[in-house]
């Protein structure tokens, strides 16, 4: 890494820097002071469409500024598939690019060295290195926060992300940046982790619990560890966990002492990192620095304990019977071509969530579509799925009269033999206007 760039800026710009504003709360959800811990898994809005967004550099209008940020999506990117967000914050004079390429340690030092372990992990992972204004993090009246709650919009209507696992670390100003997402944005970011951090950005908001891990060295002499445990603090109080003064390393061992906090909240854990070492992100035991050290283990390790194992919600629409109340499904979730549609249970699976394309086609499973049997257009045809090929068999008018009929044939979908019992046979029928031949599409 270059560690001539994690250089800070003179005191007195800290001094000025430590006065300038701070971020508005914005909560995620209909009550702003709920805590993480009540936020339960969810897909956003880019799940199970494509991509709006790739991996590179993306713009966005923030506060009536241009801001920039790197995105980082993985190569096997799947939209059925919610994947954690991480935002990965610079020091002063450092660049996105510098979090987003390792600097010269590259690939292995990418992120603080999490996407590696992303990555060898194949643990679903979008990483995010927004770029501050003058390479700097100073939050001048929440500007800055406000831009990290215009990402999070952008990325989660673009991509599929699990909006309970948001989170962010940095360094230095970054690190300072992400204490202020820290006190204004808890109810937004599961956890976070400050490596070398000073309340530089601001804290409004400040009195919410949230997951926070603190890094700092022994002997920071630009930053001083009394900084970093004054941040540290902050969160034993809101976490509720018990004060102690952590054993931290003498000066020359060469060491690093990692503190779990006791009788903090559910789901707020802290945890505090001492070393023996100055302003450094990668401290080595053995001396120097580097994408070696023990620091992006124990972060990844602090934020992967989080992880959601609620899938995302199916995508589609219900197919619900006007006279039933029942849905059409696929029995036993089969992708097996030729198998018949039949009334169930509505329970919001996928072998019952429907995609109405712009070519008039009901889509289930991403690859299969409702068939017109053997292409046929008599009363009884058989309506099943089969794979998507685009023919007329394949294509039906959904009306405002609540009728679905086929393309080809002219035919209603109805429930055979006007019966409303699960397992009912799905088929086609002269339109008639019977409440079997009636439908609503229900849900997202």
């Amino acid at each position: 890494m270059k560690k001539k760039r994690y250089l800070f800026m003179p005191l007195v710009a800290v001094a000025l820097l430590v006065m300038s504003g701070a971020g508005t709360a914005l909560g995620r959800g209909p009550d702003a002071g709920t805590s993480p811990t009540s936020v339960s898994a969810a897909a956003s809005d880019g799940c199970g469409k494509a991509p709006a967004l790739n991996s590179g550099t993306h713009t966005i209008s923030s506060s009536g500024q241009s801001r920039s940020y790197i995105l980082r999506v993985p190569a096997n990117y799947d939209s059925t598939r919610a994947y954690r967000l991480v935002f990965g914050f610079h020091w002063v004079g450092g660049t996105a690019n510098d979090v987003d390429s390792g600097g010269t340690d590259g690939y292995n030092w990418s992120y603080y060295g999490l996407r590696r372990l992303a990555d060898s992990a194949n643990n679903g992972t979008i990483f995010v290195a927004p770029q501050g204004i003058n390479n700097g993090w100073a939050n001048s009246g929440g500007q800055d926060v406000t831009f990290v709650d215009d990402m999070v919009r952008q990325i989660e209507a673009g991509l599929c992300v699990d909006t309970a696992q948001l989170f962010a670390g940095g360094f230095s100003y970054g690190g300072a940046m992400t204490y202020a997402l820290a006190c204004s944005r808890a109810t937004v970011f599961r956890a976070v982790a400050v490596y070398s951090g000073a309340n530089l950005s601001g804290c409004s908001g400040g009195t919410q619990p949230i997951a926070y891990m603190g890094l700092h060295g022994i002997n920071d002499n630009v930053l001083p560890i009394s900084s970093g445990r004054a941040l540290r603090d902050t969160f034993v109080r809101n976490n509720g966990c018990t004060p102690q003064n952590p054993p931290e390393p003498s000066s020359g061992s060469h060491t690093h002492i990692i503190t779990a906090y006791s009788g903090c909240s559910s789901g707020h854990p802290l945890v505090w990192a001492a070393f023996d070492g100055g302003h450094d992100p990668g401290p080595i035991d053995s001396g120097g620095s580097g994408w070696q050290t023990w620091t992006s283990g124990e972060v990844w390790k602090f934020f992967t304990q989080f992880d959601s194992t609620t899938p995302p919600p199916p995508t589609g629409r219900q197919i619900v019977g006007g006279q039933s109340g029942r849905c059409i499904d696929i029995p036993n979730s089969t992708t097996a071509n030729g198998t018949q549609a039949q009334l169930w249970d509505c329970h919001g699976g996928t072998n019952q969530r429907w995609t109405y394309t712009a070519s008039k086609q009901l889509m289930i499973y991403g690859s299969k579509c409702l068939d017109a049997s053997g292409r046929g257009t008599g009363n009884g045809t058989a309506a099943i799925i089969w794979d998507c090929n685009g023919q007329t068999n394949q294509q039906w008018n959904v009306n405002a009269n609540g009728t679905i009929t086929g393309v080809q044939s002219g035919l209603c979908l109805e429930a055979g033999d006007v019966s409303t019992a699960n397992g009912t046979k799905i088929q086609l029928w002269s339109c008639s206007g019977a409440s079997n031949q009636q439908w609503a599409l229900s849900g997202r």
